[in-house]
C-alpha cells in the first residue's frame, strides 16, 4: 500500500457534497495515453466506480488519445470498450507540462467544476522546457489559478517518476530529484483547510523496465500502479474510497496501426490549446 508523504489538513477527511464528486485528470503523455492504451485514467475510473460510496463524475475538456502517426491528439481507440465516453474526459496532452497547464487551468476549472484534481506533471517540463526551480514556480502558479476558479478545490499531486533518460543523464536525474523536493515543499506550504493538497507517494514497486513500454510511458502494469498511487493516497489521508484493487482486464480492442510504440527519445508533439 502506498504511503502518503506529507501531512495534510484534517479538513481533507470530509470530502463530498450532495451531488456527484467530480474528478479531473491533469497530465502529460503518461496521462493522455496513446491509441490502443487502456490508460491509468481508465484504471482510476474503475476504482472510483467500485470504491466510492456515492456517485462520481470524470470531467474535462478533452477525450482523445495521442495518435503517434499524426503526432496529434485525435485517436478515440481506447483498449477498453467499457470505458464510457463521459468518463474519458481529461486535461492532458502529449508534450504538455506545468508550463502549458498553468495558463489554462483556471478557465478549465471554472467551466468543468471539478472537486478534485488528480495531477501528474513535470517530467516533460524538466526534459524539454524548464529547470526544476522554474517548474516548481509554474506548479505554484497552477495551484493558485485553480484556487482562483474554485477556492475549495482539492488536489492530489504525483511526484515526477524519472524515466530511462535519468539512468544515463545524471544532471537530468538530479533535476527530477530537486523538483520533487520543491513540489513537496510547495504542497506543505500551500496546503489549507479550505483547499487541501496531497502529495502521493512514488508508486511502490514501479519499474520503468517492466511497467512501461518504452522507459517512460506506462503499460498495463504501470497504469495500475499509477492509479493505485492516487487511490491509496486519497484513501489513507482523506478516507476517500478504499485501497486500490486492480480490476481484471476485459478483452482489448484491436488498435489501429497508429498505436505502435513511440521511441522514448522522440521529441514531444506539443498541444498548447
Amino acid at each position: 500500500m502506498a504511503q502518503v508523504s506529507i501531512v495534510t489538513s484534517q479538513a481533507g477527511a470530509m470530502i463530498g457534497h450532495d451531488g456527484a464528486m467530480r474528478f479531473m485528470f491533469v497530465g502529460d503523455s503518461m496521462t493522455i495515453g496513446r491509441a490502443g492504451d487502456f490508460t491509468w485514467r481508465y484504471r482510476m475510473w474503475q476504482h472510483l466506480e467500485a470504491a466510492l460510496d456515492g456517485p462520481c463524475a470524470i470531467v474535462g475538456p478533452r477525450t482523445e488519445l495521442h495518435d503517434p502517426v499524426t503526432g496529434t491528439p485525435v485517436s478515440s481507440v481506447y483498449a477498453a470498450e467499457d470505458f464510457p465516453s463521459a468518463a474519458r474526459t481529461h486535461l492532458a496532452g502529449w508534450g504538455e507540462g506545468w508550463l502549458h497547464m498553468a495558463p489554462v487551468i483556471a478557465e478549465t476549472v471554472a467551466a468543468h467544476r471539478p472537486d478534485i484534481l488528480l495531477v501528474s506533471l513535470g517530467l516533460i517540463d524538466l526534459g524539454f522546457y524548464t529547470d526544476s526551480g522554474q517548474t516548481a514556480l509554474n506548479a505554484r502558479t497552477f495551484l493558485a489559478a485553480a484556487r482562483a476558479a474554485n477556492p475549495h478545490i482539492k488536489c492530489v499531486l504525483l511526484p515526477v517518476i524519472p524515466n530511462i533518460r535519468a539512468e544515463s543523464d545524471a544532471p537530468f536525474a538530479a533535476e527530477c530529484a530537486r523538483f520533487n523536493e520543491l513540489l513537496a515543499k510547495a504542497v506543505a506550504d500551500l496546503d489549507a483547510p479550505t483547499s487541501p493538497l496531497l502529495l502521493a507517494s512514488h508508486p511502490p514497486g514501479y519499474d520503468i523496465h517492466t511497467d512501461t513500454y518504452d522507459g517512460t510511458h506506462p503499460g498495463p502494469s504501470g497504469e495500475h500502479r499509477l492509479a493505485a498511487a492516487f487511490a491509496d493516497a486519497m484513501h489513507q489521508a482523506w478516507g476517500l474510497g478504499g485501497a486500490y484493487v486492480p480490476a481484471p482486464d476485459r478483452p482489448a480492442v484491436t488498435a489501429s496501426p497508429s498505436a505502435s510504440p513511440v521511441r522514448a527519445s522522440a521529441p514531444p508533439a506539443v498541444r498548447t490549446g
